[in-house]
């Protein structure tokens, strides 16, 4: 195999940095045996001869949903989590299927299982998001065309 080089690849970098510029990507890291490179558009740039280690672990996805459910709640006021539909994606909510439109669901509104409550707006994709049971709609917790995150509490039927 070739001779290691005992310094930055100062042309591997300007071709990295190219990269970000050609692909809109903000950060782009490159691994080669001990040798890993990271450029970011935010200017960071790492240089590493060193063994990678791997990742930590993350937290589980029940627990990460389980706080925005909670902290949407009133002061004073707590709601049973069978109660609470939670956002499956990360994406932006329309409470009607069109502009102009009427909404699919308002509060006091009678809802069965599996009827349509909302739709969310993922990488150019409508998602209805499903009533999981029949019930009243006692509360809806989100905004029309607002975005909203992943375990988000968007609508309460109970």
């Amino acid at each position: 195999m070739a001779e290691k080089k005992s310094g930055i690849d100062q042309a591997l970098i300007r071709d990295l940095a190219n990269i970000l510029n050609d692909t809109d990507l903000t950060e782009i890291e490159v691994e080669q045996e001990d040798l890993r490179i990271r450029v970011s558009r935010a200017g960071t740039m790492q240089y590493v001869q060193a063994p990678i280690a791997a990742p930590a672990a993350y937290a589980a996805p029940a627990a990460i949903a389980a706080a925005p459910a909670a902290a949407a709640a009133p002061a004073g006021k707590t709601r049973n989590p069978d109660n609470v539909v939670s956002a499956p994606m990360v994406g932006t909510a329309y409470l009607a299927p069109a502009p102009g439109s009427a909404a699919f669901i308002q509060v006091g509104a009678t809802v069965k299982e599996g009827q349509t409550l909302l739709i969310i707006e993922a990488m150019k994709t409508m998602n209805q998001i499903p009533a999981p049971k029949s019930g009243t709609v006692t509360e809806i917790l989100v905004q029309d065309g607002r975005p909203v995150e992943y375990g988000e509490a968007l609508v309460v039927i109970e």
